[in-house]
């Protein structure tokens, strides 16, 4: 029967394992020194080793005939660990066995002695699924084990392991496979596959497996069922990415402002049914190399890249500032989140090629804010306040003015009105008083306040203000806050009123006109320009 490639060549033995030997040479020297801990804590990125070192160090403490701390394969333990007959050595799925019961089982068999073995070894994965319970359930028997019971937990998220367990455990933290080491690999398991494997097509796989030594082995797998001869057109082709051609030409329609021939690329891709998310990382994967050049001055050594790639890099860095690279990744980045849940993976993605390939379209991420005229608003409210509380007020004057003043004066003339003519049957309600208040929120919003809850009555070229806030008068009074409220008036009236104003505290008891002229010519009618 047919093994896949990732099982057939798991290591097994320390000596197996690549990109890890700060790892190995401590559990080796642990083994060959009988100084072995109780609880280990493995963590790190999927495909690095930690299920396979801890299956390796199960076996070698157990081996009957271990060498350099290494397992030695050929004792009736070793071979009865590979084939997961062992009774002592218990793998444990914590993602389908995360219940308090299931640890509680676990916790009960501990206490038994191992039946073929030195040690009894449980290895728990994905310790971090755990419930919050059944951590707690595993916490007693951690921290006092039996002598003869080793525990091993793995995990790719660390964060999610309550500190009471990580801190019982010896930790250790499983590095990222190297690309050149995955590289070296995969070139000696296809010779002894007897596959063809070009020398840049191993390293391109390398690169998307994103340094884990599972995911490379799986696409060389799926490299192989396509094609015995695995060159770089068969990876694109299995992997379901875009040709290097085409992902350079589609940066280049970047540099040259060109939407039109960035969707006819994406057109024929997307005809050959490539990955549209895939196609969103490996873009911001080379315009990450673009801006590692920038930064770097040129340095090539941090770059995730083909040799040959960098010529044309170098390329797009000359034609791309450092700025525009920036706001183009954070563009992807966010198209990329958004892939994840569109309906139509295309079309969100051809509306983020036209945004990166129109200049007069800005760059910068749709979440992204310009909170400055909220900090000025903020800046005007908090110097008003403080104003007032000291029983002044200097007026702030905001930059931009909706309602202009009159291009002939500053201070307008009112119109003259005889106080001791007026009528009550010839006071009207204002009825565009609210968009008064609206014109003026824009001008003084801080002043404009004092006016909620306001009425206003016309009468030839007279207007009352009656008002309910008590700070009205005060502000009101000051010749600068009429003459911009007259302003407002006559930009949404198109007239200029004589303004007269009052702050109503009963004004259930008489009706406001009729109020105004009883009171006509007595002191207690305030007038808002003297």
């Amino acid at each position: 029967m047919y093994q896949a490639l990732y099982r057939k060549w798991r290591p097994r033995t320390f000596d197996d394992v690549i990109s890890q030997p700060h790892i190995t040479t401590t559990l080796k020297n642990q083994i060959q020194s009988g100084k072995t801990a109780h609880a280990y804590l493995f963590t790190g990125s999927r495909g690095t080793g930690k299920t396979t070192c801890a299956r390796i160090f199960a076996k070698a403490i157990n081996c009957l005939h271990a060498t350099d701390g290494n397992p030695c394969q050929q004792c009736e333990i070793c071979r009865d660990a590979e084939a997961f007959s062992l009774s002592d050595i218990i793998e444990i799925d914590a993602a389908s066995n995360n219940g308090v019961d299931d640890i509680r089982e676990l916790r009960d068999g501990a206490v038994y002695t191992p039946e073929r073995c030195k040690y009894k070894v449980y290895i728990i994965d994905e310790v971090h699924m755990l419930s919050q319970s059944a951590f707690n359930a595993l916490l007693k028997i951690m921290e006092e084990p039996p002598a003869f019971v080793k525990f091993i937990l793995a995990t790719t998220e660390i964060h999610k392991v309550p500190a009471t367990i990580v801190s019982r455990c010896q930790r250790f933290d499983f590095r990222r496979i190297l690309p050149e080491d995955i590289t070296a690999r995969l070139l000696y398991i296809a010779g002894e596959e007897q596959l063809t494997l070009d020398e840049q097509a191993a390293r391109l796989i390398a690169r998307l497996s994103d340094g884990g030594m599972r995911d490379a082995l799986s696409l060389l797998d799926q490299c192989a069922a396509y094609d015995s001869n695995i060159t770089l057109d068969t990876v694109s082709a299995a992997a379901g990415i875009a040709g290097r051609d085409a992902l350079f030409d589609l940066l280049d329609a970047m540099t040259q402002s060109d939407p039109a021939k960035a969707v006819r690329i994406l057109d024929e891709l997307y005809a050959k049914s490539k990955d549209m998310l895939r196609l969103c990382e490996e873009l911001i994967a080379q315009l990450r190399n673009v801006m590692l050049l920038h930064v770097t001055n040129g340095d090539t050594s941090l770059l995730a890249c083909m040799p040959e790639e960098i010529t044309r890099l170098e390329g797009i860095r000359s034609a791309m500032p450092l700025q525009q690279v920036i706001d183009r990744l954070s563009v992807l980045q966010a198209c990329n989140e958004r892939l994840g849940r569109a309906i139509n993976k295309r079309v969100e993605l051809e509306l983020c090629l036209i945004r990166l390939c129109s200049p007069q379209i800005s760059q910068k991420s749709p979440q992204t804010l310009d909170n400055s005229q909220i900090y000025d608003k903020i800046k005007q409210l908090e110097a008003t306040i403080a104003a007032l509380r000291q029983g002044g007020y200097q007026p702030i004057r905001p930059q931009e003015k909706p309602v202009a003043a009159p291009a002939d004066r500053v201070h307008p003339e009112e119109p003259k009105v005889d106080m001791s003519k007026l009528r009550q049957e010839d006071f009207k309600p204002l009825a565009n008083w609210a968009e008064v208040l609206a014109a003026f929120n824009k001008v003084n919003p801080a002043v404009s306040g004092t006016l909620a809850n306001s009425k206003a009555f016309v009468n030839g070229n007279l207007l009352l203000i009656f008002a309910e806030n008590a700070l009205f008068m005060q502000l009101f009074r000051q010749r600068e806050h009429a003459v911009s409220l007259g302003d407002c008036i006559q930009q949404v009236l198109g007239k200029r009123y004589a303004i007269r104003a009052k702050c109503s505290v009963k004004k259930q008891e008489i009706s406001p006109a009729e109020a105004l002229i009883q009171k006509a010519n007595s002191s207690q009618i305030e007038t808002a320009v003297e």
